[in-house]
């Protein structure tokens, strides 16, 4: 059932992001360390991230399986959800850490158009590509990798902004929001799962808020870019195709008085 599903959106899915792919090696960049790299992580702690990482992907591509069934024209979005995180997340800044940089998350807003856990396999085969082509994070590290920005990326990302929208936030407003803070929380994250890898005889939380410090200098600003163009493309979709997010919206959050307004022109 699984190799059928896959047959069925793999032209949708993989295809943009083997074009993205192409574009970015018909410009080639200098290789950084992005994601957390090849064998930074013992192996006990590659293992525990991995298994983690299986349990949420496991049951992104049930859901998959599922909604490609119910929901007609969702394929063709899988595959552009999935090529926007890969493009978004594709582009390293360098900081001062051994093993890692940052970068965009784009797992936020592939959370909010077709739901975490999908967003959250969407992100694990953008970063698959990533490690086997352009040597940005690792296969040792890839379950690390698809948890602090596939998994917590979508989540905090979708949870913020269903939050924010049941307490009839602005769409814009929920959006921004959980674009900075699916992108922050991301690299909590990985600055955990470094300290706890490699903080040794010192402290934990020590290793940990060292490695928090040195991410903020270029994660601060690029949290709130992600954020900005998170809003942006959201209330693009809202406004010229709203079809594509009441599927992953409960009943009971109605849109704002001004935005039924706008949407009954």
């Amino acid at each position: 059932m699984i190799i059928k599903t896959i047959n069925r959106f793999k032209i949708h899915l993989i295809l943009p992001l083997v074009f993205v792919l192409g574009l970015l090696l018909l410009y080639p960049t200098s290789a950084y360390a992005m994601h957390i790299a090849e064998g930074i992580l013992p192996a006990n702690w590659a293992i525990v991230w991995y298994v983690i990482a299986f349990i949420f992907v496991a049951w992104g591509i049930r859901l998959i399986r599922k909604k490609t069934k119910k929901i007609k024209g969702l394929v063709p979005l899988l595959g552009l959800t999935g090529a926007a995180i890969f493009l978004i997340s594709v582009f390293p800044v360098p900081v001062p850490v051994s093993g890692t940089c940052s970068h965009p998350c784009g797992t936020p807003l592939g959370a909010i158009l077709v739901g975490p856990f999908i967003s959250t396999v969407l992100g694990a085969v953008a970063l698959f590509i990533q490690a086997l082509f352009l040597a940005h994070g690792g296969f040792t590290t890839w379950g690390a990798n698809i948890v602090s920005m596939a998994v917590v990326g979508s989540f905090v990302g979708f949870g913020v902004f269903m939050l924010l929208r049941r307490f009839n936030a602005p769409i814009a407003v929920a959006a921004f929001a959980a674009g900075i803070l699916g992108d922050w929380a991301t690299y909590l994250t990985t600055a955990f799962e470094l300290a706890s890898a490699l903080h040794g005889t010192g402290s934990l939380w020590g290793m940990f808020g060292a490695i928090s410090v040195a991410f903020a200098p270029t994660q601060l600003p690029l949290g709130i870019l992600e954020g900005v163009f998170t809003a942006a493309v959201v209330v693009i979709v809202y406004q010229r195709r709203p079809e594509l997010l009441p599927h992953i919206m409960p009943k009971s959050i109605k849109p704002m008085p001004n935005e039924v307004k706008e949407d009954s022109r």
